[in-house]
């Protein structure tokens, strides 16, 4: 969207000319006069020459509408990561597809992984309303799709399509995020997002099991189509700033998309997730070709991935410089960890409640809500401190250990545990880990050019991505191979049936007899230890990985808009007479001065 002659993609600011003469200038400015905060206002009613407005310029109002319409798309982006855990049971019965359910939920997952990185790329070569919308109507369709799903393969492919979109609109809401606000009020303003991301979280659990019981599972998706229409509709008005770049035609663009990095990196974690559920969840031995096949292919894949991006893509998804550069990999892999941590929780501590107390999927799903509201908090905080002292490091340092105590004290959880260990031991994992969020975000950017922002967002959540589908893969891995153990130890060899229908159906475990239930709640309890135990192990490896990450003052400094998004190799100036310091209705912010070109 845009005004005038300019489009999104149309440079912002043109660099100016050394050999400008004179009586050109003379000639603009009769018919212009300069503003010293909106650039230009022609005096010729004829003229149809409009400047565009950078997103340090544009209005509250408009500002407000962006930010309530990616706050939004990430709040459900994030519902739809928790949200269907406490629904399997009643897919499953309807589908008669218990042995696929693992999938509904993994498939999101792999797509997110997937798809995420190209929309860092793809704000730079298609604006960032484009690649914000995209990525909301990739998440819509795929949504409406799993509410009218007629078989549990649609709905894993549906559930695939809503990923692509999810994954999407959380690196375009900070990408958007950081355009609008200046270095110290972004971390302030993240934050809030965070708010939203973690009330999605939190919230997906019980609002899944509720609607469940209440509509039916169908209705968990479709009562989203409205929320995600609010969400395009109030980016698409409001999300008309124009960024440095030069315009692109559609034919560039697809040249441009790193189509064979994605379908690699695809290949990679698809094979390796059908490994780890053909070995380990269905417990087939080594010898199986598709246990074998399955490894060797992920292999091949992920080297062929490596080759693409080092050697083919025109843009990549992993840009190879980010490798060698200490902040992003320290980041990137502070980043897969904790999301290892995250997701073994969120998808396997309900579960406890579940098996070993024998709770309803609700009650067991409300234990999750003290995450969500530590998450929410974790994340405002964050932002209000960095805000005011400018710093990150040491907050990191005090509060990043959180998680690895708390999920420490999941590994002590017993039936006679007391009412405040159970339902408050999670608290300290959403809160520390909120804080890391945002904090190792913040120490990203600040050690990038401007440039390079966009990419490196989307290199961050690449890394992120893979810690999701990875820890999920691993935790489910590390569960059934010990509930499988456990289940053999504890029942007679000539039971392998019903090993297997305790081993595959949660609820199973309530209706069992009591002599039978008590040896299936010990096999759970036990096995989920093992799971809180990878995700302790997790959380400690990523506090080591942000150690060396060092700490930078946040106070606002000037950056090259000059520079083009899509133009990494050039280096940014730190020229501050090419900049004014204004302060607005919100923040004070560094904005460039606009110059005038003939």
């Amino acid at each position: 969207m845009s005004t005038g002659p300019f489009s999104e993609r149309d440079p912002l600011l043109t660099p100016p000319s050394p050999s400008r003469s004179i009586s050109a200038l003379s000639s603009i400015t009769k018919q212009a006069k300069i503003k010293p905060r909106y650039g230009l206002e022609l005096n010729s009613p004829t003229s149809t020459l409009t400047p565009p407005l950078g997103p340090l310029d544009i209005s509250p109002g408009s500002r407000h509408g962006i930010l309530a319409g990616i706050w939004l798309g990430q709040f459900l982006s994030a519902l739809n990561l928790t949200l269907v855990p406490t629904m399997l049971p009643e897919i499953s019965s309807e589908f008669r597809r218990s042995n696929e359910a693992s999938w509904v939920g993994t498939s999101y997952l792999l797509a997110t992984c997937t798809f995420t990185p190209l929309y860092g790329r793809l704000c730079n070569v298609m604006g960032r309303s484009a690649a914000n919308q995209t990525a909301v109507l990739f998440a819509m369709l795929g949504i409406l799709s799993c509410g009218m799903s007629n078989s549990m393969q649609m709905l894993i492919l549906s559930r695939f399509i809503s990923g692509m979109g999810g994954g999407g609109i959380f690196t375009t809401a900070s990408i958007i995020t950081s355009d609008m606000y200046n270095l110290r009020s972004r971390g302030f303003v993240q934050s809030l997002g965070g708010i939203f991301y973690g009330l999605g979280m939190g919230l997906g659990g019980p609002i899944g099991g509720l609607i469940t019981d209440w509509l039916g599972w169908r209705w968990a998706f479709l009562l989203q189509i409205p929320f995600f229409l609010l969400s395009f509709t109030m980016t698409g008005f409001n999300l008309t700033y124009v960024i440095p770049g030069t315009g692109i035609g559609t034919v560039d663009i697809l040249k441009r998309i790193d189509y064979g990095g994605t379908l690699t990196l695809l290949g990679a974690v698809g094979s390796t997730l059908f490994f780890l559920s053909m070995r380990f969840n269905e417990g087939l031995p080594w010898s199986e070709p598709v246990v074998w096949i399955s490894l060797l292919s992920a292999i091949a894949f992920a080297i062929l991935f490596i080759t693409v991006e080092m050697y083919l893509a025109i843009e990549p998804i992993l840009p190879p410089q980010f490798l060698t550069q200490k902040v992003p990999i320290l980041v990137g892999c502070s980043n897969a960890l904790v999301a290892v941590c995250n997701l073994s929780v969120t998808y396997y501590f309900p579960t406890w409640f579940q098996t070993v107390m024998l709770s309803s999927a609700s009650t067991a799903g409300l234990h999750l809500l003290p995450n969500s509201v530590c998450i929410s908090g974790g994340s405002f905080f964050a932002g209000w401190m960095m805000k005011r002292y400018a710093r990150y490091k040491t907050m990191n340092m005090v509060f990043g250990i959180l998680p690895f105590l708390a999920a420490v004290l999941m590994t002590q959880m017993r039936e006679d545990s007391n009412q405040a260990h159970l339902w408050l031991t999670i608290m300290p994992l959403g809160f520390g880990n909120a804080v890391v969020m945002q904090t190792v975000f913040i120490a990203l950017v600040s050690h990038l050019p401007e440039s390079q922002m966009a990419i490196g967002t989307g290199f961050a959540q690449l890394l992120r991505g893979l810690g999701q589908v990875g820890g999920l893969a691993a935790a489910s891995a590390v569960f059934q191979s010990r509930l499988s153990a456990e289940l053999h130890a504890r029942f007679p060899g000539d039971d392998q049936e019903l090993i297997k229908k305790i081993q595959h159906s949660a609820r199973l475990v309530a209706d069992l007899p009591p002599d039978v239930q008590r040896l299936a709640r010990d096999s759970y309890a036990a096995s989920l230890k093992s799971v809180f135990i990878l995700a302790a192990s997790a959380s400690l490896l990523a506090y080591i990985a942000r150690l060396p990450i060092p700490d930078k003052n946040l106070e606002d400094r000037p950056t090259n808009t000059l520079q083009s998004d899509n133009d990494s190799s050039s280096s940014t100036s730190d020229d501050s007479s090419n900049f004014e310091e204004i302060r607005d209705d919100e923040d004070k912010v560094v904005r460039p001065r606009h110059r005038l070109s003939s």
